[in-house]
């Protein structure tokens, strides 16, 4: 276990152990015993980089959380439960501190809920700037005018999309080949195309849309390299309320583009 690449299944299972809440030494004995199937402290020392003085430490702190059964022998033997109860385990273990820290966050917030953001916001990286478009598409509740490269329209996005076509919102959509079209109509039946505003291919443009009129967000993206690795690589501005500067502006181009697609 010891020097094990980054993508070796146990470095995966130890390191998401430790952001699961497990410290390190609990983690790497946790995967060595899975690993032998059972062992004694001297076992898991030997395959896992664990002093035999912390694996009983380690053991105790497993065996709290019901990951691992000893056995009262000399020496004593630890079997570490099912695969299957481990994910259950921690699945019971996230929904609560989830549930608690949806409940304290619902404490803190007591102050009256601003509808005007004021001016324009930064998002940095591709799965922030996923996020934000998301959760806009999960609040619309009349019209979604989204325009973007076809690699950003992934299946989250369409599913967003497509949840939100459910509830009676209007889907328009621009910069999609007439190849994507034919699968977003079957996601979303409804859904409008229209003609974007350039070739987005010849741009570094990533997404450009409007929400109820209210929200908008514009990003770029940048060539992915050695200093701008893949989930780096798109940088969003948003901005969010009637009178907001960037909506402002954002609004008046789709209502002009849409107008002019309109009567062509």
């Amino acid at each position: 276990m010891r020097d094990n690449p980054p993508d070796d299944p146990d470095s995966v299972a130890i390191d998401n152990l430790e952001q699961l809440g497990l410290s390190t030494y609990a983690a790497r004995t946790l995967v060595a015993l899975v690993g032998l199937g059972s062992g004694t402290a001297k076992d898991v020392s030997e395959v896992a980089d664990v002093p035999r003085t912390r694996v009983y430490d380690s053991v105790e702190e497993l065996r709290e959380k019901g990951l691992v059964d000893v056995q009262h022998s000399t020496p004593k033997q630890f079997w570490p439960v099912s695969a299957e109860t481990l994910g259950r385990v921690f699945e019971r273990e996230f929904q609560h501190r989830l549930s608690r820290l949806g409940a304290a966050l619902d404490a803190l917030d007591t102050g009256p809920r601003r509808t005007e953001q004021e001016g324009v916001w930064t998002v940095d990286g591709h799965g922030a700037v996923t996020s934000r478009v998301t959760e806009f598409f999960d609040s619309a509740e009349d019209e979604i005018v989204y325009m973007t490269v076809e690699e950003l329209l992934t299946d989250e996005i369409v599913e967003t999309l497509a949840r939100a076509a459910e509830r009676g919102v209007q889907i328009q959509l621009a910069g999609i080949s007439p190849t994507v079209q034919a699968r977003i109509r079957e996601s979303i039946p409804g859904a409008e195309m229209f003609e974007s505003l350039w070739v987005w291919s010849d741009t570094s443009a990533g997404r450009l849309l409007m929400v109820d009129g209210t929200k908008t967000l514009v990003s770029v993206r940048q060539e992915r390299s050695e200093s701008v690795p893949s989930e780096h690589a798109e940088t969003a501005i948003w901005g969010k309320g009637e009178t907001n500067s960037l909506v402002v502006v954002l609004r008046a181009i789709f209502t002009w583009r849409l107008s002019n697609t309109e009567s062509e």
